[in-house]
């Protein structure tokens, strides 16, 4: 049994019981965190967090118990923003946001019940545990990009020819192409989390340990981009006998441990002797703090952290129940038809409610894809603003890419509005042939629907969604997507810009009014 120091056991236990309080104020938040965990291979290594913590708070047991704990009511004033950002990030459904201010919390709890001297002494093992926050997934997009960059520009240096489309690419020997397995997102979050713990076990200058950090960011950027071009090239001279199955993967992570060894290595040769302990005052010379004092700090803390749980409930009230009726509205000298133009599905996951058809113009011509993917009542898993929510998902769908991304300003009576565009093929890129006529192309225009107002951006359109919440709007949203033959889309997809100019009040006019009745049919 451990034998804990008598003047550190009441605080100890506050410490406890203020953690198991946040446990269960916060209990959907946590677990939501855990599932994660569980569910991505990207967010695995959170599951090791909280016990290095742990065990690195353990190593400097010797220098905090000669140190008296004494509660710091003063740290509770952050509880504040750390209760609006976990309010906010709840409103908008943004899980990062939500569960980086649960661990605030949690680490503010030890200056508050055990003082501010206690929290110097283990401030990285307090800072470490935000690394459980699974976090990062929005760089996904970027990585791919940089992937596919990197491997066509290495094989057009090699002498290869590359025909490239988006993250597809096309060498005398076969087709490629670059998805978010090989975005390198998970090699990217481990070897930051692992090289900022070697930084601090090794290093006692910040200049080395913030250097050997950046150089944990950058290696294995440049170690995936090497990856994919290697294998790449290990199948173009096997004629893809190599490199092309389960190999890929075992090669991948395989040739990741290699460079992430070496990278230690090479950062041992600089690493640096501990400091000789200072010494410190003995506990047992300090005034012992009244209970008293404990527990008020500890009620005082309960109180401020259950202040946004209030606020939450009382928003939640106004949400919208219910499955939404979505209806395309009549446009005039324009048939609605409920079959969908091709076989594209967007991936937007779990909506409330869903649309998808198309409008004919009766006077001949090329018809106008719809899709409206209708939300509310969101939460994790069923959120509208999300990195998994796009066009394509190219580890499910095979039969569909996207090949290009972009902006553009619709002009309207009320001004110029943004959407976003894209591109999709539908077929792959080795089958298409000749000027590639075969395969199905499309233009997609792209908007989110916020109570009323549009958004292309995601911030944005997350920060307005809990706007709404919080001020008892509920929280209806919804994506738009306009989509047209590329061949029909004329010069600038003006097809598509004149059915927005003549419609886009219409469709506006019939997503308020779903919105509004099951509304009033609430009251």
């Amino acid at each position: 049994m451990l034998n804990v120091p008598k003047p550190w056991r009441l605080p100890l236990l506050g410490l406890a019981v203020a953690w198991a309080l946040l446990a269960v104020m916060y209990y959907d938040t946590g677990a939501a965190m855990v599932v994660i965990w569980n569910r991505s291979e990207t967010f695995a290594h959170a599951w090791v967090v909280p016990p290095i913590s742990a065990w690195l708070v353990w190593r400097l047991r010797g220098d905090l118990t000669v140190l008296a704990p004494r509660p710091a009511p003063c740290w509770l004033w952050f509880t504040l923003p750390l209760g609006l950002l976990w309010l906010l990030g709840d409103l908008a459904v943004a899980n990062a946001a939500t569960q980086f201010a649960l661990v605030g919390m949690v680490v503010l709890m030890v200056p508050a019940v055990l003082g501010t001297e206690v929290a110097r002494r283990i401030a990285f093992p307090l800072g470490f545990l935000f690394f459980a926050v699974p976090f990062g997934d929005f760089l996904t997009p970027w990585l791919v990009d940089r992937t596919a960059d990197f491997t066509v520009v290495a094989l057009r240096a090699t002498g290869i020819p590359v025909f490239r489309e988006g993250t597809e690419f096309v060498i005398p020997t076969g087709s490629w192409s670059v998805v978010q397995a090989c975005s390198g997102i998970r090699y990217l979050m481990a070897s930051v989390m692992v090289g900022t713990l070697f930084a601090y076990l090794n290093y006692r200058s910040y200049r080395r340990r913030w250097a050997f950090v950046g150089v944990s960011i950058v290696t294995p950027l440049v170690a995936n981009w090497l990856r994919a071009y290697m294998i790449v090239m290990l199948g173009h001279l096997s004629g893809n006998k190599l490199a092309t199955g389960v190999d890929h993967i075992i090669y991948g992570w395989v040739f990741f441990g290699v460079i992430m060894l070496a990278m230690f290595m090479i950062g041992a040769r600089w690493s640096e002797p501990d400091p000789e302990p200072a010494s410190v005052p003995a506990a047992a010379s300090a005034q012992p703090t009244s209970p008293v004092r404990w527990w008020g700090a500890l009620l005082v803390a309960m109180v401020t952290l259950a202040l946004p749980l209030v606020v939450r409930s009382q928003a939640q009230q106004a949400v919208i129940h219910g499955e939404p009726t979505l209806a395309a509205p009549a446009l005039p000298r324009w048939t609605w038809h409920n079959e969908p133009m091709t076989s594209w599905q967007p991936f937007f996951q779990n909506p409330a409610g869903v649309l998808h058809g198309r409008y004919e113009p009766e006077s001949g011509g090329p018809a106008i894809g719809v899709y409206v993917g209708y939300y509310r009542d969101q939460r994790y898993g069923r959120q509208l603003v999300t990195s998994v929510n796009r066009f394509v998902d190219d580890e499910r769908d095979k039969s569909w890419s996207q090949t290009a991304s972009g902006l553009t300003q619709l002009d309207t009576s009320s001004g110029p509005q943004p959407w976003r565009t894209g591109e999709l093929r539908g077929q792959a890129l080795s089958q298409v042939s000749g000027d590639g006529s075969q395969a199905p192309r499309l233009r997609v225009w792209q908007i989110y629907w916020i109570n009323g107002r549009p958004f292309t951006s995601d911030w944005q359109a997350k920060l307005y969604g809990a706007w709404q919440r919080l001020l008892g709007h509920g929280d209806d949203a919804a994506v738009l997507l306009i989509y047209v033959d590329k061949a029909a889309a004329g010069a600038d997809d003006a097809v598509l810009k004149d059915f927005l100019r003549m419609h886009w009040a219409a469709l506006d006019t019939a997503l308020r009014g779903v919105r509004d009745r099951d509304a009033a049919r609430q009251q």
